[in-house]
């Protein structure tokens, strides 16, 4: 029989973990999978806070089952109503068919044109703050973050914020729950890919949901994807807030495309003017055969972005302009960035680049470089001065 997780008394994890999905939202790679946090709480009434996708809806119902026997569900609090959080949403209601749904009025919308669910539903606003049984939630919207009916759920009896997607992120939870059971080490990283890919686009809205996150008094977050930080909360708010602010560390990512090897040539000319001018920081990647979602992942940690491009019929070559179009998503702020670029019967990577470039009002870090055909010892040496020149940009940047 599976043991029950408790958060604290009464209040249960009953996530589940995805690991066969091998893309989140059909784009983001899951390597190790993903969890699904759901969270039930048996006081003087049921409330279960969020809910799962709707393939695992199996161990899902299993758990609430063993732990209520034939309890009902009274309440359904809902944060946010993306697909794999409200999934099984349908079955929940045949099951416990008086069960109250609680959320915002752009919440109730969306369960009404997903599920087509609009009765018995509990439209709350902006901070307000409802008595449920022994337990007082406050709300706190945070639209745009990722979705318009975003929200986060504050127990205040027990200081608990149930966060929904803030402070999730990509991994199963194999065995470990809490943070001081798992290797944050792999979940800082996974979860910083997970802000990075889904959430970036809007980090200035999410940093203004952390200073007012800050000022709440929290024992534990239990957020919608990985683990619960209940051991030390701060470390997760803190790298929010870091992510949010495009704060960055020194180091520069490369990002190049290349067919027959030339633009490559040129990149790692680029590499050695970093490290030979003290970067030691290096992320040197081909963009055909890197997912972009790892390269956008290490581009939020690092302060310089160098990008090369072979050109294709006249254009940038299709990879790159799939980076640079996800990129341009992201609002990205407070970096260098340099761009170099090859061809050989006709260019234009080059001026796609540079088009990028301007659309993004990132600071541009000189010489641009074109090679025709192979590069030539002119053109590798200001590759090397455009390495050269970033590092000592980031270097004035951190010095």
């Amino acid at each position: 029989m599976q043991k029950k997780i408790e958060i604290l008394k009464n209040i249960f994890w009953i996530g589940v973990n995805d690991f066969d999905t091998e893309l989140f939202e059909s784009i983001w790679p899951l390597p190790q999978g993903i969890s699904y946090n759901s969270y039930l709480i048996i006081g003087e009434k049921v409330i279960l806070i969020d809910l799962v996708k709707n393939t695992m809806e199996n161990n899902f119902f299993e758990k609430i089952k063993k732990l209520l026997g034939t309890k009902s569900v009274d309440y359904l609090i809902i944060n946010h109503m993306e697909p794999d959080h409200s999934g099984a949403l349908k079955i929940l209601k045949n099951l416990y068919p008086e069960i109250k749904i609680i959320g915002n009025e752009k919440t109730l919308n969306f369960v009404k044109l997903f599920y087509g669910i609009d009765s018995n539903c509990q439209c709350i606003k902006d901070n307000e703050t409802i008595k449920i049984g022994n337990y007082q939630f406050q709300f706190h919207l945070t639209p745009m973050v990722h979705w318009p009916e975003s929200m986060v759920t504050y127990e205040i009896n027990n200081k608990i914020l149930f966060s929904s997607d803030i402070f999730g992120g990509f991994g199963t939870l194999n065995g470990g729950i809490f943070d001081y059971e798992v290797n944050l080490n792999y979940f800082e990283n996974e979860i910083r890919r997970y802000f990075s890919n889904v959430i970036g686009k809007y980090s200035l809205l999410a940093k203004k949901v952390l200073d007012k996150i800050k000022s709440f008094n929290i024992d534990i977050i239990t957020p919608a994807h990985g683990p619960v930080f209940k051991k030390d909360p701060g470390y997760i708010i803190n790298k929010y807030m870091k992510w949010s602010s495009h704060e960055t560390e020194s180091g520069v990512v490369i990002v190049y495309a290349s067919m027959y090897g030339n633009t490559q040539i040129m990149a790692e000319s680029v590499a050695r003017g970093l490290s030979e001018n003290g970067i030691n920081n290096i992320r040197l990647y081909n963009v055909s055969k890197t997912h972009v979602s790892y390269i956008i992942n290490d581009i939020w940690l690092f302060k310089g972005i160098i990008l090369g491009s072979c050109t294709y019929n006249t254009q940038i070559f299709p990879y790159m302009n799939n980076l640079l179009c996800l990129l341009e998503n992201k609002n990205l702020i407070n970096r260098h960035i340099g761009v170099f670029g090859s061809y050989s019967w006709s260019g234009g990577a080059l001026k796609g680049l540079k088009d990028f470039i301007e659309k993004s009002k990132l600071n541009k870090i000189e010489p641009e470089i074109e090679a025709k055909c192979h590069p030539t010892d002119d053109d590798l040496v200001q590759c090397f001065n455009l390495g050269k020149n970033m590092a000592l940009a980031i270097k004035k940047d951190f010095n």
